[in-house]
């Protein structure tokens, strides 16, 4: 099973411990491109699927790296309707 296989059945088990760090993994493996606003992005975080246009905007999570429970429901519904997992 590959890294990409594995971090799509975490998220889909809906996790209390799934970080940002592995959710941006998924998305790169997912061929998603993160955009940039600004000098920085601040905590706004906005991530383009190159196929498909779908655009996900996202907060990033601070001061621990813990997605939210409701985010990964909207999470896993946007990438199941565009059938990328």
């Amino acid at each position: 099973m590959s890294s990409k296989d594995k971090l799509i059945k975490k998220l889909k088990s809906r996790p209390k411990d799934f970080t940002w760090d592995e959710l941006i993994r998924l998305f790169g493996a997912l061929n998603f491109e993160e955009t940039l606003k600004g000098k920085t992005g601040g905590s706004r975080r906005k991530f383009y699927h190159l196929k498909t246009g779908l655009i996900i905007n996202l907060h990033k999570p601070h001061p621990n790296s813990i997605i939210k429970s409701y985010l990964i429901e909207q999470i896993i519904k946007k990438l199941e309707e565009e059938n990328l997992i």
